[in-house]
This record gives structure tokens, C-alpha cells and sequence, in this order.
């Protein structure tokens, strides 16, 4: 691993365009550019290269860093965010005459309807076989946001006005179905009829039945702001309303060292061990989604709030020496689990890029810079610019998927985006 890890600093430091030179010395202007041609060279060409179904539609994902594997499966969440980061891609002028990315959206957005979609009961499958034959007929909330999320921006890039109908449809059925009117909120499992999971069913796969999630609440937020900001829908903002408040007072509140994985329906506090700590990375990602709500809110964000994560991030969660975001701690102690993750490499950088926006500041620089320079040296794989799953600290490899069914083109891919936009080229 040694030799490896020495070939990929190697390796990703040139293909990044870097040369050796410290990153202290370039710009972040500078880097952002580096960071793009990066993107488009060898990310989004990976992307539209391996990963589409030729032969069925969808997307087939299993690479490693070890060789490529074969797909078993399509699930809704993966299959949902590579078509939002194809029509993301389009939708910010990367497509050109060899990689037409609304292309490689299209034809996942017509699987994703065809194979997906209950048309009885409403709603979207979790998983289907290769084919599109479906397997796993539950409805998982946290599955069904990513597909609004997904059929705004494919509606966006394309201009088809039945995606977006199909994202208003969606949301219909999940306030007639999962919405809590006495507690507020959103259940979270259900079977095919939207029959609620027993607590604690195993079947849940994602977070637990029974219980309230951060995961699934934050990313509910998510795809309410995109639809309001195309929609302008009363009901949508108001459910993007209580999204933001139950997000703000329950799973994220202003003292981030409270942040809670679960609560109970009526919004008790969970005493599970199993939920206890917190997740550096859905934090920060948290404080910049919010941040976009309450713009899309027309309210001035709550950069207070917004800084109270970052910062408790920054000061339990980071490491001073590499660089990089832990994985998980617990309250205002230092992290209990200290592997970096690529998708919260992610949202650390896509929070700290925000957080420059809206102010000049030079330590949240400098964090910044220290986090590209450990995804360019150890986590970035330099034959393609694919980030790695999971790093140790000291960023040895330890899980090597580069595509599965939890990792798709999502969460780097809208990083690098927001950081090369936040940082054009200086005239």
C-alpha cells in the first residue's frame, strides 16, 4: 500500500497540473482551474465512459481500484443522483461533440420511469435487477427525495416540462403518504402500499424504521428547495418551511455538538447507543443546504448557525497534519472514528467554498487548500481523478470502490463544480 499510495501523490499531483508547486503558492482561483480541467478531462469522461447500461438503460456501478466488477443490481438512490449529475453536468456546459451528458441523463431518466415507478400506489421502487425487473418493491423516503432532486435538475438541463410534472407528483404522494400531521415530519419506511415498517425492520436498509432521521430529513430539505426555487408551489415552501425548522431544532441544532443520527416520531431524543455521536460530514453538508433553503425562502441565511458547524467541524473533526475531514465523533470530544470518506471530502469542501462566499477569511482558505491537496495526493485515483471510498488518516487506502451502489456522481462531482464556479479565472 505503500508503493501505492507514493504513485497516486505522484501521479494525481501532475495529473492535477500542480507540478510539485505549493499550494500556498497558487490561487485558489488558480487551483479551481486546475480542478476543472480535471473535471473535464478525466471525472465526467469516467463517468459517461463506464458507467451507463448500453444495453438495458440505467446505470451499471461497480468499479474498484483493484478492477472492475459487475453490477448486481440498480438501486433507486444511485440511480437517482447519475441523473442528476449528468443533467448537472449539461446543465453547466460540459456536454461537447464526443460526451453528450443530457444524453447519458436521458436515457436514465426513461429507465428510472419505466422500471422505477409505481404507477398503482405511487412512488419509486427501491431496487430493480439489471434488467429492471423489480426486486425490492419497498418505498424508502430517503430514496424518494433523491428522485425529486433528480427530476428538477433533469428538467432543468432538458427543458421537459413531464419531469417536473413527475417531481410535483412525487411530493403529492409523499405528503399524502409519509407526512406526520400530528408530529410534523416524515415516516420514513414503508411497504409497497406505503404500509409503515414495523420498528426496527430490517428491512429498512437505510436508517431505522420506526425512528426520525438526520439522513433522511436533511436530504428531504435537499429536494424541497430545488422544487420550490422551479415551482414557486405555497405547499412545497411550506414543507420546505418545516424541513428547515425541524432540521435547525432537532438534528442540527446551532450547539453542533448535540447533533443527533435519530429521534423518536414525536421528536424525543433517542438512547440507543447505536444512535449515539454525530457525522462530521452530514454537519457541514447541513450548514450549506441550509443555507441554500432559506435563500430560496427569500430569508437571509443563518450564517451563525451555518458557522457553528463548520467550525465545530474544524476543530473536532479535521486533521491538522494531512488535512481532511474525519468521519465521526461524539459532542465537543475528538473524532471517535478518524477515516476520511470521499463524500464527506465532499461537503467539507463544498461547505468551505460557501463559506468563503460569504466571507474573506484565511483560515477557512487554508482549510481549504489542505483539503484539495489530500484528495489530489491520496484519495483522487490519477488515471481518472475518481476519488477513492474510504482513506485512513494518513491516507492509506482501506475501501478502494470508486463506483457502487452508494457511489455515483453526486457528491464530488457538485464539490468540484461549486468550487471552480466560486473561483473563475482572475482577469
Amino acid at each position: 500500500m505503500k508503493l501505492h499510495r507514493t504513485l497516486l501523490f505522484t501521479g494525481t499531483i501532475l495529473a492535477l497540473g500542480l507540478g510539485g508547486k505549493p499550494a500556498a503558492a497558487a490561487s485558489l482561483n488558480e487551483t479551481a482551474q486546475e480542478w476543472r480541467a480535471t473535471l473535464v478531462s478525466k471525472i465526467l469522461p469516467y463517468w459517461h465512459d463506464t458507467a451507463q447500461d448500453t444495453k438495458n438503460g440505467g446505470y451499471l456501478l461497480a468499479d474498484d481500484l483493484k478492477g472492475r466488477g459487475q453490477a448486481t443490481e440498480k438501486q433507486l438512490v444511485s440511480q437517482a443522483r447519475m441523473i442528476w449529475g449528468f443533467a448537472h453536468a449539461h446543465r453547466k456546459g460540459f456536454s461537447d461533440e464526443r460526451r453528450d451528458y443530457l444524453k447519458a441523463a436521458a436515457q436514465g431518466y426513461r429507465f428510472l420511469l419505466a422500471h422505477f415507478r409505481d404507477a398503482e400506489h405511487g412512488g419509486y421502487y427501491w431496487k430493480t435487477d439489471l434488467a429492471g425487473k423489480v426486486t425490492n418493491d419497498r418505498k424508502i423516503v430517503y430514496g424518494q427525495s433523491f428522485v425529486i432532486y433528480a427530476l428538477v435538475e433533469y428538467h432543468r438541463a432538458s427543458g421537459d416540462a413531464e419531469a417536473l410534472r413527475h417531481a410535483r407528483d412525487l411530493y403529492q404522494v409523499l405528503q399524502g403518504r409519509s407526512h406526520d400531521p400530528r408530529h410534523g415530519g416524515w415516516v420514513e419506511h414503508f411497504e409497497r402500499n406505503w404500509t409503515p415498517l414495523k420498528p426496527r425492520d430490517p428491512k429498512a436498509e437505510v436508517e431505522v424504521a420506526g425512528l426520525r432521521s438526520a439522513n433522511t430529513h436533511l436530504h428531504l430539505m435537499e429536494a424541497l428547495t430545488e422544487l420550490y426555487l422551479d415551482t414557486g408551489d405555497k405547499a412545497v415552501r411550506k414543507s420546505l418551511i418545516e424541513a428547515v425548522k425541524i432540521n435547525c431544532e432537532y438534528f442540527y441544532p446551532r450547539n453542533a455538538g448535540q447533533s443527533a443520527f435519530h429521534r423518536q416520531p414525536d421528536w424525543k431524543p433517542v438512547t440507543d447507543p447505536r444512535s449515539a455521536g454525530l457525522s462530521y460530514g452530514h454537519n457541514v453538508e447541513f450548514a450549506w443546504l441550509m443555507a441554500a433553503a432559506e435563500k430560496a425562502l427569500g430569508r437571509r441565511p443563518s450564517w451563525a448557525h451555518f458557522y457553528a458547524h463548520l467550525d465545530h467541524a474544524l476543530k473536532y473533526g479535521w486533521d491538522p497534519l494531512f488535512g481532511g475531514l474525519y468521519a465521526l465523533g461524539e459532542g465537543d470530544k475528538p473524532a471517535t472514528k478518524t477515516d476520511k470518506v470521499w463524500w464527506v471530502q465532499s461537503e467539507m469542501m463544498a461547505c468551505l467554498t460557501d463559506a468563503l462566499l460569504h466571507k474573506d477569511d484565511p483560515a477557512y482558505a487554508e482549510a481549504l487548500e489542505q483539503l484539495l491537496r489530500f484528495v489530489a495526493a491520496y484519495q483522487a485515483d490519477p488515471r481518472d481523478g475518481i476519488w477513492l471510498d474510504t482513506v485512513t488518516a494518513t491516507g492509506q487506502p482501506k475501501s478502494t470502490g470508486k463506483a457502487h451502489s452508494w457511489k455515483a456522481n453526486y457528491h464530488d462531482v457538485r464539490a468540484i463544480v461549486k468550487f471552480i464556479e466560486a473561483f473563475p479565472p482572475k482577469k
